[in-house]
């Protein structure tokens, strides 16, 4: 029988959980680029695009977290479905940025770092946001 090292177990499972992270900030990126061209109004299509340009410094933040860590670039693929209509997109995208802000918590509370505590702190606040937002221009589309 051998030692597994609990702090080496936290960074693997850190490491898995911004591989995720990465993944869907990627993801909301491509999708969210593709929604704003939908939008029915110049303020919402901004407001898209605003969100979008959140969503590429979390991806950014994350990755540079994953480099010092791994030593590598990550390499991010598209998770999931972008909808094709404007308001099936607006739904996934309120469920999704819901979804991430649990999970961001998570990994802010699991880890002992308090850089990488912040920054998924913030970015959960930020997708908190981004869903009200997003429910906002869904209520008034409907």
């Amino acid at each position: 029988m051998y030692y597994q090292d609990p702090a080496y177990n936290r960074e693997q499972e850190l490491i898995k959980d911004l591989e995720k992270a990465i993944n869907g900030e990627y993801s909301a990126i491509q999708c969210y680029e593709r929604l704003a061209g939908m939008a029915k109004g110049v303020k919402e299509r901004n407001q898209i695009l605003e969100i979008r340009q959140d969503e590429i410094k979390h991806f950014n933040a994350f990755t540079g977290i994953y480099e010092a860590l791994t030593g590598m670039k990550p390499t991010p693929q598209i998770i999931g479905f972008c909808p094709t209509k404007y308001l099936a997109g607006l739904e996934a995208s309120i469920i999704d940025e819901q979804e991430t802000v649990d999970d961001y918590l998570d990994i802010a509370q699991t880890t002992e770092n308090r850089m990488i505590k912040k920054v998924f702190r913030d970015a959960a606040a930020d997708e908190q946001n981004h869903a009200v937002w997003f429910l906002y221009f869904y209520t008034k589309n409907k």
